[in-house]
Formats: C-alpha cells, structure tokens, sequence
C-alpha cells in the first residue's frame, strides 16, 4: 500500500496487543487509511455468541460467531496462578473419538491465526483480565491446522504481541505421529499433551479412529522421542471411561506402556455428551485406578472437574446451537 513502515507497526499494536475488533478503533490512523484497511482487509475476529457462566465455580462458556457464520467454543477457567483460555482450533473436527462432542458433525475448516489468537482477546475483553495459560484442547486437533497453530503459537508468544509464555501453552492432540516429530523440530518449550484414552491397540482403537492409522507403538516411540529431543515431560490425558478403560488390568498396562518415560498422567472423569451411552468412570474406580499408577511410579493427578453444570466439554453448546438455529 505505499505507506511508512510505522503504519506497519501501529496496526500490529492495535491487532496483536490490544486486539480490536475494528479499523475505526485505531484511533491513531488516519480515517481515510481505516476506510481502505476496511474494504481490503477485513478483521476476522472471534464475536460471543452465547456465554455461560457457572454458578459453582466461575467457569465461563463461549459461543464464539466467526465471519462466516460458523461457530466455535472457548472455555475460561480461573485457577490460583490466574486465568486459563481453552481455544479451538477448528470448527468441528475429523478425528472422530466416540466420547468426544467436537467430532459429530465432522470439520467444517481450520482457523486462522489470527481466529485462535482472537478467541483469546475476546475473552481479556470481556471479562476485563489477562489469560496467562492457553490450552489447545478445545475442538479440531491443532496438528491437523500444523501451519495455522505453529503462527497462533509465534504470535501469542511474541514479545510485541500478547507476550504468553510459551511455557504457559499446552498443545492436545490425539497422536498425528509424522507432525509430532515436526513440532519436535521446531524446539518450543511449550506443554505437549497427548490424548492416550486407551492403553493398547484393540481398546484404543475402538474409541480413537486415529489409533488404526497411527497405532500405540508408533505414537509412544515419537513420544518418548519428543521427550528426549526437546527435555518436556509428555502429559498423557486419559478420559475415564465407565466398564470400558477404567479396569485394574488397563492400569498396569498403561502403567508398564509408560514405564521410563518423563511424562505425567491426567485422568479426567469422562464428560457425559448426549451423542454418546459413555458414562464416567465411579469416584471409586478413579481412585483405585490412580493408586495403581502411583504405586507403579507413574506420576499421576486427577483432573478437577470445572463446569459442569454449563456444557463445558466442547463441542456441546455449538451443536445445540446449531439445531436450535435450523
């Protein structure tokens, strides 16, 4: 466009730091330049939708409405050491885990950038705080929108930008082997969690698609590669599942898989989705099944459950919304 490369600059300040949502908010640009800036170049920014807020302990649930008029979700959950912003990173996903929301209605396309970087901007916006932990485990697999999240990773983090520790970022994905040796290259600190769910091939399988195309050898062996590479600890996430995961037996297995490894086990108490008849695993039956772990030395905790009485699993308040909107 001709212009000084502190127009650059400016306009950088208002997307990345203070995160507008329109040209005519950049008070320092001369009008004629927002007016062309908003003919050329519109703002695909994250607009609520809906939000839930839970009366047991804060949590809050976005709908966000993108410029096309697909819908994605966010959850904002407050912790001690302050807030933390679960983004998507796709509209829908195509993974297909049977206990999972996301995936029912398979994935419309990936988000931009500056779409996942958007969510978080809404979010401070709203509520009037600062996100200091970003977890990508909302709906789409980020490994799946590589080159769109690796960006989302290199602006959230930049010192001109947001400046989010990337220490304070933890990346989910259900275990895209050849790309996990990809974000390996790239040597970011960041937390890399892995959807486990199941610990062997005939179970995981059953309820993780992926698994048949990447089995658990392979996915164990880019882990445990990952690990030694970058010297993160690997967190497993494993969504307790009712008479399905949850036995004695799948805990010394899943303990014997991860024996060695530096990693930590997140056993999360399966969300309860409409789509599916997988109910969550007893109080009881976690408990046993984390002593199990912990006697075998496998670091373990059990995830706290925030939201529950507003859909705070993903996936769900975008496809209730979709039908009430058809």
């Amino acid at each position: 466009m001709s212009l000084p490369k502190f127009r650059a600059k400016q306009i950088y300040t208002w997307l990345q730091v203070s995160g507008v949502m329109s040209y005519d908010e950049m008070t320092n640009l001369p009008k004629s330049l927002r007016d062309n800036l908003s003919e050329k170049y519109p703002i695909r920014g994250c607009e609520i939708e809906k939000k839930q807020v839970s009366e047991l302990d804060g949590t809050v649930k976005y709908l966000f409405r993108l410029f096309d008029g697909e819908f994605i979700e966010s959850v904002l959950m407050k912790y001690k050491y302050g807030y933390t912003l679960c983004v998507s990173s796709q509209v829908g996903c195509k993974m297909g885990c049977v206990f999972c929301a996301s995936t029912k209605n398979g994935c419309v396309r990936s988000l931009y950038p500056g779409e996942i970087l958007s969510q978080i901007h809404a979010a401070q916006r709203d509520i009037g705080i600062r996100v200091s932990h970003v977890v990508m485990m909302g709906m789409g697999e980020p490994l799946d929108n590589f080159e769109n999240t690796l960006r989302f990773i290199d602006l959230a983090g930049a010192d001109d930008g947001l400046n989010l520790s990337i220490r304070n970022i933890s990346l989910s994905t259900c275990g895209v082997v050849p790309k996990i040796y990809e974000l390996m290259e790239r040597h970011y600190q960041l937390t890399l969690s892995v959807s486990l769910h199941a610990p062997n091939n005939e179970l995981r399988s059953k309820i993780m698609p992926i698994n048949k195309k990447y089995p658990i050898e392979e996915l164990i062996k880019a882990c445990k590669v990952y690990s030694e590479t970058t010297s993160r600890r690997i967190s497993f996430e494993y969504a307790m599942i009712k008479d399905s995961n949850d036995s004695d037996e799948c805990a010394n297995e899943l303990a014997n898989l991860l024996k060695g490894m530096l990693c930590h086990v997140n056993l999360i108490p399966a969300n309860e989705i409409d789509e599916s008849g997988h109910k969550r695993s007893t109080d009881s039956r976690l408990k046993r099944f984390c002593s199990i772990l912990n006697k075998k030395g496998i670091n373990v905790t059990v995830r706290r459950s925030l939201g529950s009485d507003i859909d705070a699993s993903c996936g769900q308040l975008r496809n209730r919304h979709k039908k009430e909107i058809s």
